[in-house]
């Protein structure tokens, strides 16, 4: 069977060791060198760049949050041994962790270490399909040529460098299509490299859960409860009309997925789907002037994500959670796209109005989605708002005045609140 040193990179027929250098660390499978979907996930990454960056938190565990009214962004191995798991209430991380040290986020430490891994994957083939910063699908067919070496060596030879130059660490799922290369890279985490094979499918998904599906979240997973699916065997006992009757589009997805069948490509050019912000508040609160002072920042920041990455949207949503971590969500579609502060923060603020005095609310949000390029947005006069013209000239050279002189060059007095 072929085997593979994820150490020192040598390929050898199957054996609990390296034949080189007697690492333990070795993967194999009989379809090792002929398979070319891969799914990379970094290790509790977010987590990782802190202790690369404060050798002072290596071995302690470690929780990156918002504070203590906020939820876990992500969460080290030692923090997830106790249970503490990604967008947990941050008040229940720290009963389950109470030693844990909480570190707010630096996205932009991030966003540097996430533009070196993607560097890094380039280099191995253009058909790369980021899913966030810190995990993506990468397509190597046909490059084998190219490098002088299969695929699933040049996955663990990415994931060496990351470790050597990077200080980071990743897991590698390796099979023929997404599904199967998403859920392989979970088997052995941190640090792994697993491979789900053509001839091995079916007997790998067969007694796994439901719940591994990508996507099926707590309804769905009580929709299929309800039906008396929980495993994959249990899907296959469906027929394909019979599982379309019930779950809609969804059951067709299904039924190809438990015979392990994803015929989704790679894509290198995936269109982004919305642009949003939201705020997780020290203290819940339903004052209006606190929840509309936020409102105006974060469809500030929309704004200016939508315009720096010249884009526009026509749907606007604002997002509540209440005290109970009940979540309310409302959304419009405008007459014309938009990128405007302003028009984002009105449609904000009238939703929020609709949904009256529900409060005391622990976050607000606010998005646009439905996106498309600038050039189709904001175009038409709004003849009920004869103003709204004005004002959006106004937001224009404010926006290049902070160009020139930075963010805080002018503030809104809504802002302040």
């Amino acid at each position: 069977m072929p085997a593979l040193c994820r150490d020192c990179l040598t390929r050898f027929d199957a054996g609990p060791r390296c034949a080189a250098c007697h690492s333990r660390r070795v993967v194999q499978n009989p379809e090792l060198f002929e398979l070319s979907i891969a799914h990379m996930d970094c290790d509790a990454f977010y987590a990782s760049v802190e202790k690369r960056d404060n050798p002072e938190l290596e071995g302690k565990p470690l929780i990156i949050g918002g504070g203590r009214r906020g939820v876990v962004s992500t969460a080290c191995y030692i923090a997830r041994i106790k249970g503490v798991r990604s967008a947990m209430p941050m008040f229940q991380a720290l009963k389950l962790c109470p030693e844990a040290i909480v570190v707010k986020p630096r996205m932009s430490a991030y966003v540097d270490a996430s533009r070196a891994i993607r560097a890094m994957m380039d280099e191995l083939t253009p058909t790369i399909e980021p899913l966030s910063l810190d995990e993506a699908f990468l397509d190597l067919t046909g490059t084998e040529r190219l490098h002088g070496a299969p695929p699933a060596v040049m996955l663990a030879r990415l994931i060496r460098r990351m470790r050597n130059e990077l200080g980071l660490t990743g897991s590698i799922g390796l099979s023929h299509n997404k599904f199967l290369a998403k859920l392989a890279s979970d088997l052995d985490k941190p640090h792994g490299f697993s491979v789900i094979d053509k001839a091995g499918t079916q007997a790998f998904l067969r007694p796994r859960p439901v719940r591994l599906i990508w996507g099926v979240g707590q309804v769905a997973q009580a929709a299929l409860d309800k039906a008396g699916i929980h495993t994959f065997d249990d899907l296959l006992r469906w027929d394909r009309r019979d599982l379309h009757a019930r779950f809609g589009s969804m059951g067709d997805r299904l039924w190809h997925l438990a015979r392990g069948e994803d015929h989704r490509r790679i894509s290198a050019h995936s269109p982004m789907k919305s642009i949003s912000n939201e705020t997780t508040f020290n203290e819940d609160t339903s004052d209006p002037d606190i929840l509309d002072g936020h409102l105006w920042r974060m469809s500030e920041k929309v704004a200016d994500r939508a315009k720096a990455k010249a884009m526009a949207g026509r749907t606007v949503t604002l997002k509540l959670k209440r005290a109970d971590f009940s979540l309310i969500s409302r959304r419009v579609t405008l007459r014309d796209a938009t990128q405007m502060a302003d028009t984002i923060y009105r449609t904000a603020r009238g939703l929020f109005d609709q949904v009256g005095s529900v409060g005391p609310y622990r976050l607000i949000g606010a998005g646009i989605s439905d996106l498309c390029p600038e050039a189709d947005a904001d175009r038409a006069p709004d003849l009920l708002d004869p103003t709204a013209a004005q004002r959006g000239q106004a937001e224009r050279a404010t926006d290049r005045i902070r160009a020139r002189f930075g963010p805080d060059a002018i503030v809104k007095g809504r802002a302040l609140r």
